[in-house]
């Protein structure tokens, strides 16, 4: 089995085979070539050891950055695009459970592919394309299975942050785990307690954007419970109300597939219910309720986010979605000009998309609510079409317009701007400018 590799790949292959050493192409970018897609860098694996590499490329008047020269790597940058070169190795002991605490350096290729993770990353390249294969990395590409190389508790037990690479690679190829790495797995899962926050916070968000998140989740909720406890008590929990046919986690898990394959959106299905057992109310119509839960959630929310070091921005949309997320919007031009000019448009269009994923994961009997939101999605459009005003940035007047025309600077000027916005999606005043300062010296003097 051939395949193509680049020019600039090409050219580092060839310049250290030119000099006597053996060297490949190694890893996802061979994975993902032989499974028709675009790799997003390629990393080179060769038998030179790091000052040589250096030397041979500085030679040529490439530039050599020492990234991880400890361990064997460097970075040569071929008109400007890095490439990752690193020696032939064996590690050391992995004492804390992620790096190996030193390594040494081999002339074998199949001792270097012994350390690595899973088979279908151990497969290798030369410069024309010719495929080295020791572990049977292509026939569990066609069978579409991660399995560790060797003894998967050793991979597991070397880098803990492996048992969430092998979660992600499920999720985002659309592989099956290997009934043994799943025993190792789950044996080894409080190894993931060793781990940074800000690596588990890398791995899941890829692993919840992958086209085989739900399968994953939903089968390995032992391992995320780890790292997300707060999901627990919802695994199984009944709703008890004719609106659901899942339980909370389930339910969520649906959500979560039912929209597009954006962090914020996954973000807030998931975690949109996890207060709906805290809030469960049975009625006297004999129907779970759960009162007050979206506020609770969003609280919820941002300590798991918070805890997983996502940045302001994520937790801040997250929660406001979560928190909005049970809000009635009432199918008619003025609410919901008021809910756009309130959230923005965009954050507006997700809430919408989160609308329609919740009522998707719910029971066929509340489907025809997204009548509903396509009502709202329609007068939505149709105002922007129609460049209504729906927002103090759309209004005809700002600060500065009211303060030129003798207002006095101060929140006055903020209470004021509301006023007007508020009379012009009312339809008391025309969105023009000489109209709202006469308004707006109106309501001062009121």
């Amino acid at each position: 089995m051939t395949i193509t590799v680049p020019e600039k790949v090409k050219y580092i292959l060839d310049t250290l085979n030119a000099h006597g050493f053996e060297s490949y192409a190694v890893g996802g970018c061979v994975r993902d070539t032989i499974m028709g897609k675009e790799p997003f860098d390629w990393d080179i694996t060769t038998s030179a050891l790091p000052e040589k590499t250096i030397e041979i490329f500085e030679a040529l008047g490439c530039r050599v950055i020492k990234t991880g020269i400890k361990h064997g790597t460097v970075t040569v940058l071929k008109d400007h695009e890095p490439f990752e070169v690193t020696t032939f190795r064996i590690d050391g002991e992995y004492t804390d459970r992620r790096r190996p605490d030193g390594v040494s350096f081999t002339a074998s290729l199949e001792e270097d592919l012994k350390r690595r993770d899973f088979t279908i990353n151990a497969i290798v390249t030369d410069c024309e394309g010719n495929i080295k294969d020791a572990f049977g990395g292509i026939n569990d590409i066609k069978r579409k299975v991660i399995k560790a190389i060797g003894d998967p508790d050793k991979r597991l037990n070397e880098d803990a942050l492996r048992i969430m690479r092998a979660l992600r690679f499920a999720s985002v190829l659309g592989f099956q785990v290997d009934p043994e790495l799943q025993k190792s797995l789950r044996k080894n899962k409080e190894l993931l307690r060793n781990i940074a926050p800000e690596r588990i916070n890398a791995e899941f968000s890829k692993l919840i954007c992958g086209e085989n998140f739900a399968w994953v989740l939903l089968n390995f909720t032992d391992i995320i419970e780890v790292f997300i406890p707060e999901i627990k008590v919802c695994v199984g929990f009944d709703q008890r109300n004719i609106h659901h046919i899942y339980d909370v986690w389930e339910h969520s898990v649906k959500a979560a597939e039912a929209i597009p394959a954006d962090l914020i959106l996954r973000l807030t299905m998931l975690f949109h219910d996890i207060e709906k057992p805290s809030c469960f109310f049975m009625g006297e119509d004999h129907q779970g309720h759960f009162y007050g839960h979206a506020k609770k959630s969003a609280e919820t929310a941002e300590k798991i986010l918070r805890r997983l070091r996502y940045d302001n921005k994520t937790v801040k949309e997250v929660t406001e979605l979560i928190e909005l997320h049970d809000v009635e919007i009432v199918p008619e031009k003025k609410p919901v000009l008021r809910r756009m000019g309130k959230m923005g448009k965009e954050s507006f269009e997700k809430l919408i998309a989160v609308k329609y994923a919740d009522n998707k994961a719910q029971s066929p009997i509340v489907l025809s609510r997204r009548k509903d939101f396509q009502k709202i999605e329609e007068i939505a459009a149709e105002a922007q079409w129609e460049s209504s005003c729906f927002s103090l940035k759309s209004l005809a007047v700002n600060g500065k317009d009211l303060i030129d025309a003798g207002f006095p600077a101060g929140k006055e000027i903020g209470k004021i701007l509301q006023y007007l916005l508020e009379s012009v999606i009312d339809g008391k005043y025309e969105n023009e400018k000489e109209t709202l300062l006469r308004a707006a010296e109106n309501f001062r003097k009121c």
